[in-house]
């Protein structure tokens, strides 16, 4: 049964258990002020009567009047939540019943709010009856028994994010009021599903609601976006440690951004306004490809909104002959721009001019379009998120429109340390996003931190790409960790210098997971060329540029005993380190310095066609080729020989696939193709496993050629011997030394 709840408005004077409710409610001194503006409101539920706290106004002149302390009471009677004439307290007064109804009240009223978190005795996580009016947003709203030891928040999405601190109370109102779901739900009610082009008076706009603050920082987690099927999505965007929730970023009486404590890595932020001019090191793309890539992301955001209205103006015309206007300020957003100038006159934004030529796609796009508008810290909560949702917006309706928005100099994610959105982030998410021991060092944020200072790693919080604090242990004066060398899987420990700790620091990612020992220590005695159900695939994982470069000295790739291999690569004094040619943030290839000394090597094609020797390694008669071009045919060798091996020694056809695991796969039926029912192979003998082992190890650096061509090469031509491949016309890549 629906509780009765029936105000009984006492004045309390002075009570013990009020002074202990406030002080203890709030952690500093407050105010004392001349007005008692604390009442109970005695409310009834099932078989028991609560009192409820809540502040009211009582003349000064009254008799009820005292002198009270009230902790923090000038901030928060001068803020939004106690805007006492605004319009989200007051929306309702003219209503008939006058009352805030139960869709709305939980953030529209503090009885509300209290009845949502169940702490007036009523079922928790819903709004049971409609709230009186008169009420903001109090301090028992946020202050009780229940708000105390609350740590999570269930999202529109129905997603619950857990394991939160005092945020959580702030989260409850500012997460929107739809999601992902909520849009798809509303297409197949509309029967569009198939058929998301067709105009249907069953289908309309879908509205996030306001200051979606939480839906926008927790990105995907939450789904308050539209996410479009098959592509991935930033997570909770990761700040820094200490300021990294709504309470450390906003007063949370005032509700205003702690500006001076911006400051203090923001050294150029003045304002409020200044931080939407913030880009930091992780965002090294033009977004909204306008060729400006010092702007704030405040406006690269307004950029790839600026697109999406582009396509959805193009859409609407094409689709009813009348494009769409918006209005940010007028209720229902989107209005018929009928006399197409591209702007909305005050006839036009009337509700009687709403636009209603709504189909599947278009709703999307305009959810999405007033996702980024009705956030307006967007740009700070999660700005790579709305970046991804306005972008996929415009592509999606770019494939129903004649002439579509040029994307081309637009980026919709960032280089791969910062691309917090793919899989090497977003890997575990579905696995409770904790990320495991044994892969957190390189995929989480907080990983390589704990590595470096404790010499262990611990299960980590999946992370949305790295962030400052991976890599430097003070975010104001960005120093590094220190990391005078790194120790290889084979148990090798090597080093940069001292002088060149980032560089050592890069090493410790990508150096790969496995070795020449490894492979070893799996294989045993085990004869050469005899199938034995003990041996599997090993990966040796990726971008294990690390190993390449410094070829035997870490042995990361299988080395054939009795053969020789080259060491570390020196390349020139001033470009002989990770950070000496890659950007340390975007990890692009500091291309213009190559061509200093590479004729046409001024972009990453031009790389490839870098070559120190006139040898033909790989026998086809080319000796001018690049060595990318002699690696690449040496490889197609490789797998050729790897295939006939297969088939010949141990009567099953193999195949690989980089891109799914557990990429050697048995090609059962020979058609040369991976079937849904064919699984991984399994009939490895060592040298098999050997020759794979390589081929993937050369697939998985894809800047092999220029990190150490030469150990590159030695291992593709061993491993094709291993298999009995034909060298006839190749030549085994000589072992390089310093002096030569």
């Amino acid at each position: 049964m629906r509780p009765n709840k029936r105000p009984l408005i006492i004045l309390l004077l002075v009570t013990l258990l009020l002074s202990v409710f406030l002080l203890v409610a709030c952690s500093e001194g407050g105010q004392t002020v001349e007005v008692t503006r604390v009442v109970t409101q005695e409310v009834e539920v099932p078989g028991a009567q609560v009192e409820v706290t809540r502040i009211v106004e009582v003349p000064a002149d009254s008799a009820a009047a005292t002198n009270i302390v009230i902790p923090f009471y000038d901030e928060w009677v001068a803020s939004p939540h106690n805007d006492v004439e605004g319009e989200p307290f007051n929306h309702w007064n003219e209503e008939d019943p006058a009352e805030v109804p139960t869709d709305c009240a939980k953030c529209h009223s503090t009885p509300g709010y209290i009845d949502h978190l169940g702490a007036d005795g009523s079922t928790a996580g819903v709004v049971d009856a409609p709230a009186p009016l008169g009420t903001t947003v109090e301090c028992q709203a946020c202050h009780n028994q229940v708000t105390l030891t609350k740590t999570s928040v269930v999202f529109p999405s129905g997603i619950e994010i857990t394991n939160l601190g005092d945020e959580a109370r702030c989260m409850e109102c500012h997460q929107g009021r739809a999601s992902t779901v909520s849009v798809n739900q509303r297409i197949t009610d509309a029967g569009l599903d198939n058929n998301l082009d067709a105009v249907s008076e069953d289908m309309g706009f879908t509205n996030i609601h306001y200051y979606a603050a939480a839906a926008t920082q927790y990105g995907t987690l939450a789904k308050g976006g539209y996410e479009y099927d098959g592509l991935a999505y930033d997570a909770r965007f990761d700040h820094v440690p200490s300021h990294n929730t709504c309470i450390e970023c906003h007063d949370m009486h005032t509700l205003e951004v702690k500006l001076d404590q911006c400051q203090a890595c923001h050294t150029d932020v003045e304002s409020v306004e200044d931080i939407a001019d913030i880009r930091m090191n992780g965002s090294l793309v033009d977004y909204d490809g306008d060729g400006d890539m010092e702007e704030g992301i405040y406006y690269e955001i307004e950029g790839v909104r600026d697109l999406l209205w582009q396509a959805m103006t193009a859409y609407t015309t094409e689709m009813t002959g009348t494009p769409i206007g918006y209005s940010e300020t007028t209720y229902p957003y989107f209005f018929n721009d009928t006399d197409a100038d591209g702007t909305l006159s005050e006839e036009e934004a009337a509700f009687n001019n709403a636009f209603s030529n709504w189909t599947a796609r278009l709703s999307k796009a305009a959810y999405n379009f007033q996702v980024s508008k009705k956030d307006p810290g967007v740009h700070a909560h999660g700005g790579k998120y709305i970046i991804q949702l306005l972008y996929d917006s415009t592509q999606d309706l770019n494939t129903a429109i004649d002439t579509p928005v040029d994307m081309t100099a637009a980026h919709r994610i960032d280089h791969g340390h910062f691309a917090g959105s793919e899989e090497a982030f977003r890997h575990w998410d579905a696995e409770g996003g904790v990320v495991p021991g044994t892969c957190a060092k390189c995929h989480s944020a907080t990983g390589q931190p704990e590595f470096i200072t404790e010499g262990v790693v611990t299960s980590q919080p999946a992370s949305n790409g790295l962030n400052c604090g991976t890599c430097h242990n003070d975010v104001q004066e960005f120093t590094l960790y220190e990391v005078p060398s790194v120790r290889f899987p084979s148990g090798a420990t090597v080093t940069f210098g001292e002088r060149d700790s980032a560089a050592n620091m890069c090493l410790n990612c990508h150096q790969g997971r496995e070795s020449t020992v490894s492979v070893n220590q799996r294989i045993g005695d085990k004869a050469p060329d005899e199938v034995s159900e003990d041996l599997r695939f090993i990966n040796i994982h990726y971008f294990a540029a690390g190993a390449t470069l410094f070829g035997t000295e870490v042995k990361g790739a299988y080395e054939f005993e009795g053969r020789e291999y080259t060491g570390f690569n020196e390349h020139v004094g001033v470009f002989n380190s990770c950070t000496e040619c890659h950007d340390t943030h975007a990890l692009e290839i500091v291309i213009e310095d190559c061509g200093e000394c590479h004729e046409g090597a001024d972009s990453l094609e031009g790389l490839r066609t870098i070559r120190m020797t006139d040898v033909d390694y790989d026998g086809d008669g080319d000796a001018t080729e690049g060595v990318f071009f002699e690696i690449d045919t040496m490889r197609e060798a490789l797998y050729a020989a790897i295939q006939t091996y297969a088939t010949d020694v141990t009567g099953t056809a193999i195949i690989y696939d980089a891109h799914a695991y557990p990429y050697w796969f048995a090609d059962t039926d020979g058609n040369g193709r991976i079937n849904d029912e064919e699984g991984g192979f399994a009939s490895w003998t060592p040298n098999l496993l050997r020759a794979a082992y390589n081929y993937q190890d050369s697939q998985k650096d894809p800047g092999g050629f220029a990190h150490n061509s030469s150990y590159v090469l030695q291992i593709l031509y061993d491993s094709i011997q291993a298999v009995g491949g034909d060298v006839t016309g190749m030549t085994r890549a000589e072992v390089r030394t310093f002096d030569n």
